[in-house]
């Protein structure tokens, strides 16, 4: 237990500093543009592992708790659903944003930090959710193999908007604590004993933004879509999804 714990918080710094680092790039150098910084290999293993985190382990752990407090509706699933599709329809909004009123668009920098922030804060709940070394160590990489891109790719979209500095850095901050902050609530809620349906709650809520990241984050740019018809690619998808299948068996 305290090995397990000692891990969420060197996780806790380790995604901070990627996070920080990486966004701190597009702050110094004003860069334009997030193209051509990809590590397609990673970005595809991390959509199969959180394909198969979503699937195998957190909706079927959620699903189970529920079943044993004698509640038959699928609430899980609901909730899952309810954040996939939420997810999804804010990122038609900032698209729709983009391009209507273009990259300066205050909207858009302001509406990508949000979406950023609540799936940063649900993948940080299902780290410190989770109660097996193996899966927290597998999840943690597929955060921090997703987070450099999205805080790199944030930082740019901030600073070609019209935002004043100090709001800049307020956006990007608040980007940045929201994984450790959902690590370390995940990690309060799971000892939460006496209310025992709030941990599989946001087990399911952090599934839904895991089935997200896997499969449709990016729309057309998403490894499911943009990298599907790559052999290549998709197969690394497969193992990502494979390794989770693996742990599952122990877990």
């Amino acid at each position: 237990m305290a090995e397990l714990l000692t891990i969420k918080l060197l996780s806790i710094l380790i995604i901070l500093v990627v996070t920080l680092f990486s966004g701190w790039l597009p702050f110094k150098k004003r860069f334009k543009s997030s193209e051509g910084i990809e590590f397609p290999l990673g970005e595809a293993i991390a959509a199969g592992v959180f394909l198969g985190a979503g699937l195998m382990h957190m909706l079927g752990d959620a699903a189970n708790d529920f079943s044993e407090s004698h509640i038959n509706y699928p609430l899980p699933f609901l909730l899952a659903g309810i954040v996939f599709l939420a997810l999804l329809w804010l990122e038609h909004i900032g698209r729709e944003l983009y391009e209507h009123q273009g990259a300066q668009s205050p909207a858009f920098a302001l509406l990508a930090t949000l979406m950023l922030s609540i799936h940063s804060f649900l993948a940080g709940a299902a780290l410190g959710l989770t109660d097996a070394l193996s899966s927290t160590l597998i999840i943690l990489f597929a955060i921090v193999a997703h987070k450099w891109a999205a805080s790199f790719a944030l930082a740019v979209h901030i600073n070609r908007s019209n935002l004043s500095t100090q709001l800049r850095i307020i956006c990007f901050i608040i980007f940045s604590c929201m994984t450790p902050l959902g690590i370390l609530f995940g990690n309060i809620t799971a000892s939460l004993s006496h209310y025992p349906l709030i941990a599989p709650s946001f087990t399911a809520l952090s599934a839904g933004t895991f089935l997200y990241l896997g499969t449709l984050h990016g729309l057309n740019r998403a490894v499911m879509i943009d990298k599907c018809c790559n052999l290549k690619h998709f197969s690394f998808v497969i193992i990502g999804f494979t390794i989770m299948a693996i742990v599952a068996i122990w877990t």
